[in-house]
């Protein structure tokens, strides 16, 4: 399911392109799913360069164990050796509080280095995350949802980019919003009971993405290859897609609604970790906040360079210098709060869009001229419409030129007869059959296939891209 996404994932404007319209990842989901903070200070700082022993006393001062020297990788911890320590610590009613401290500072640096914003490795805890985790007290102040999502948006971009063959970011994160978007993806939950909540808010009551901890049904599931999943997506209808998956009036949403900032969700703005900055451009996708979709600015393109700053080889860069301008928008981020009136229906959008969605997206994905095994999956239609819809905007652009003399209206006969051959051709290729080999990549790998179908895409759109006025 991630490689098929990855192939709809557009990086300049943060959003993947669906048939039935621009859907992404916002601040909205990181917060109600996961209930991270999302206001606060920037997570971002000095990148402090250190030895391997100073980064083993800073170890033992903050996480109360000196790891090997093995087990550190330039300025990178091996989760292995956090998980280690975890397993030996035993709390206990009597136990210090600085040793339950360290403890929790453990736990928070092994979520972000597994599961947060894991690199494509999956295995290494930068120590730049503990920086901000020295008061424990303070950690709470920063935004971790806006940091969590830069991190998970520069993974997709990366990953959509020719050559790439590996993801990290919240997976899980991303699963868990898109299997409610479009439930013909994803695994069926079984009942479990209503999740706990602490009304005395003694302890943290459990984020909606609790709702996944139960059984699961996976009757429905599809576990095949990326054809499949590729193809569903191409054929995915109007009627198929949740905008508005989350249930605001449960329980579990209820408990949090106070730590809710709401309105942030939908601010267009800056989102920042360290040598990370990505936009958050909620304008784009208004119908996941219940709002008519408009045809939106185009966006800055100059935003895109920012993909080519990493820590790589930036040892002692303060980013609170580097990136000052992001950091200042960021400071404004209630003043860029996008608003639109409600939705009153499904088909409730602005007249024009669809007209100008179609001449910045390609529907669909799939293609009629893979190689294909025997199998008794029926591949759909996708690449025929994909033909059809080609050969028709072609002699509409034909026809609009208004041709006065025999030879123009013999370009659209001609042009006609040749539509009606290709279509033919294809059809001809169409037998119950699916794709093999490279197409079964597992969520973390991305072979050529991939690559190939996402240059495909690049060779035939373009994106509502340009420059603005800066706010």
């Amino acid at each position: 399911m991630i490689t098929a996404l990855v192939e709809r994932w557009r990086s300049e404007t943060h959003t993947f392109h669906f048939r039935v319209g621009k859907a992404t990842i916002t601040l909205q989901d990181v917060q109600v799913i996961w209930a991270l903070p999302i206001d606060g200070e920037p997570v971002t700082g000095i990148d402090f360069d250190r030895t391997t022993t100073e980064w083993q006393d800073y170890c033992l001062t903050y996480l109360g164990f000196r790891p090997s020297a093995e087990a550190f990788e330039g300025s990178r911890l091996q989760t292995h050796a956090i998980k280690s320590h975890i397993v030996e610590v035993e709390i206990t009613p009597d136990t210090p509080h600085e040793i339950i401290v360290q403890y929790a500072r453990a736990i928070v640096l092994l979520l972000l280095g597994e599961v947060m914003c894991p690199d494509s490795s999956g295995n290494m805890a930068p120590l730049l995350y503990l920086t901000k985790l020295e008061n424990i007290v303070e950690a709470k102040n920063y935004s971790w949802g806006s940091a969590v999502l830069a991190f998970l948006y520069r993974e997709l971009c990366n990953a959509s980019t020719k050559g790439k063959a590996a993801i990290g970011g919240a997976l899980q994160l991303l699963q868990s919003r898109i299997i409610p978007l479009c439930p013909v993806l994803g695994v069926e939950r079984v009942y479990m009971g209503q999740v706990q909540i602490d009304n005395n808010r003694l302890l943290p009551s459990a984020p909606y993405g609790a709702i996944w901890n139960c059984e699961h049904n996976f009757t429905w599931t599809v576990r095949t290859t990326v054809r499949v999943i590729r193809d569903i997506l191409d054929k995915m209808q109007a009627v198929q897609f949740i905008w508005q998956p989350y249930d605001m009036d449960s329980d579990v949403i209820v408990a949090y609604a106070t730590d809710f900032n709401s309105q942030l969700w939908r601010s267009t703005c800056p989102l920042i970790l360290y040598a990370i900055v990505e936009m958050h451009y909620p304008e784009r996708v208004l119908r996941q906040f219940g709002m008519r979709q408009n045809i939106p600015e185009a966006t800055d393109t100059r935003d895109m360079s920012l993909h080519k700053i990493t820590r790589s080889n930036r040892t002692c860069t303060n980013w609170n210098l580097q990136h000052i301008q992001y950091i200042t928008r960021w400071q404004r981020r209630y003043d860029t709060i996008v608003q639109r009136p409600p939705i009153s229906n499904r088909r409730d959008i602005e007249q024009g869009y669809w007209k100008w969605y179609n001449n910045i997206t390609r529907h669909f994905v799939s293609s009629s001229t893979d190689r294909r095994v025997e199998s008794g999956y029926q591949p759909g239609d996708a690449p025929i419409l994909q033909i059809v819809l080609d050969e028709v905007n072609a002699l509409q652009a034909i026809f609009q030129s208004r041709p006065q003399d025999i030879e123009g209206y013999r370009q659209l006969v001609d042009r006609a007869a040749h539509g009606v051959q290709i279509i033919k051709k294809a059809l001809t290729h169409q037998p119950h059959q699916i794709a093999t080999s490279s197409d079964n990549a597992p969520h973390t790998s991305y072979r050529q296939r991939r690559n190939s179908s996402r240059m495909s895409i690049e060779a035939v759109e373009h994106d509502d891209v340009g420059v603005e006025p800066r706010p």
